[in-house]
């Protein structure tokens, strides 16, 4: 089960509402929808969770480029919303690396319709291009929310393993002071 809030700070405090993500594909689509939610400049934070598995903090400022954070990129991965979260940047790959390792067109036939070589099972489908795994734990920018009230080191601890409960995000908004709004729209 997931629980998704976007938290807009406006002049008068923090908004919040609960973001239809039906049509949610890419990070650009949730970024569209938080920007959507607040005022030009507005910093907005898109707050996604599943249920004990894995929590996910979208910052986005302006027009500037989401910062995100992911408390288990291994458990995000197997997750629809989880993977729109996992770019290269924030797994801390890099593209063009991945290009000169692999030919696609030579990839290709040995690949059934499935996603998996030939032979392999299906947890083959965790591991990227060129094998490259997702790894175990938090990934992405933990210090997206230190200006804002709650230090890199504080938002790891709520990742720490086996710490991650349904409370993890009431505790982030705890320490930004918008607990109470966030739990009106949960």
């Amino acid at each position: 089960m997931y629980f998704a809030a976007l938290l807009a700070r406006t002049e008068d405090g923090w908004q919040a509402s609960e973001p239809d993500l039906d049509d949610v594909e890419t990070l650009a689509d949730l970024s569209d929808l938080a920007r959507a939610a607040g005022d030009e400049e507005e910093t907005v934070l898109v707050f996604i969770e599943q249920e004990d598995a894995w929590f996910g903090v979208i910052r986005v400022d302006g027009e500037e480029d989401p910062r995100i954070y992911v408390s288990d990129a291994a458990a995000a991965a197997r997750s629809s919303y989880g993977e729109i979260l996992l770019t290269d940047e924030v797994l801390g790959r890099d593209p063009a690396d991945l290009d000169d390792l692999v030919d696609l067109d030579e990839i290709d036939q040995f690949v059934d319709l499935d996603g998996t070589e030939d032979g392999d099972d299906d947890d083959a489908a965790e591991a990227g291009p060129a094998g490259d795994h997702v790894p175990t734990g938090p990934v992405g920018d933990s210090d997206l929310l230190a200006d804002l009230g709650m230090n890199g080191k504080e938002l790891l601890a709520l990742s720490g393993d086996g710490a991650l409960t349904g409370e993890a995000l009431g505790e982030v908004a705890d320490a930004l002071g918008c607990g109470d709004v966030l739990e009106a729209v949960r």
